[in-house]
């Protein structure tokens, strides 16, 4: 039974190996997500706008994000479709299932404008942790945690005019996740 434990541990290993050199541990989707964060930081920052016209901006520039990881890459060479992979389309469906929560986005958007962008954070953060199991990358689970927390604190201790300080930390922790996952994967490649 252990033997047959290993074997299958050790095909799963192998899997999500395959997955982290070929994916790269998804850095395009990271800096594509940092790029986006920082448009959404000029709109928060420097629009006259009301929170509401803001919220809504941002999901407009949040659309662009799959084209600028799509664009990322070719030109980092990551490689989003690994043929006779089973675990490949997981990483599909945990990017998804953020989806799930834009219904308590919306509510926010409705009812608390003001902090739309903290729970955007929140819910951006939040999604990455399982990214830390599929690539075998602490890196993930450390960044869910720092963006999740410190964008409620951030909320918690500035009014909503300085507000902007979330989608501006939201960028530098997503550039933070994608210079360690850097290293770790060129420390992977070569051993």
């Amino acid at each position: 039974m252990n033997e047959e434990k290993n074997e299958t541990l050790s095909s799963l290993e192998k899997l999500k190996r395959e997955i982290q050199l070929q994916a790269k541990n998804g850095i395009d989707f990271i800096f594509a997500a940092a790029t986006v964060w920082f448009l959404i930081f000029l709109i928060w920052k420097y629009t006259n706008n009301n929170s509401y016209n803001k919220s809504v901006l941002t999901f407009i520039v949040g659309s662009i994000l799959i084209p600028l990881a799509l664009g990322l890459s070719k030109i980092l060479k990551t490689n989003w479709k690994i043929k006779d992979n089973p675990l490949q389309p997981l990483g599909l469906w945990l990017n998804f299932a953020q989806l799930v929560y834009f219904p308590f986005l919306i509510f926010i958007l409705i009812k608390y404008p003001d902090y739309f962008i903290m729970a955007y954070a929140i819910i951006t953060g939040a999604h990455l942790f399982p990214y830390s199991w599929f690539y075998d990358e602490i890196g993930y689970a450390v960044a869910a945690i720092l963006i999740s927390v410190g964008s409620m604190f951030i909320a918690i201790f500035v009014n909503t005019n300085s507000i902007f300080y979330i989608p501006i930390f939201t960028p530098f922790a997503l550039l933070l996740l994608g210079v360690w996952i850097l290293i770790r994967f060129q420390k992977l490649k070569r051993g």
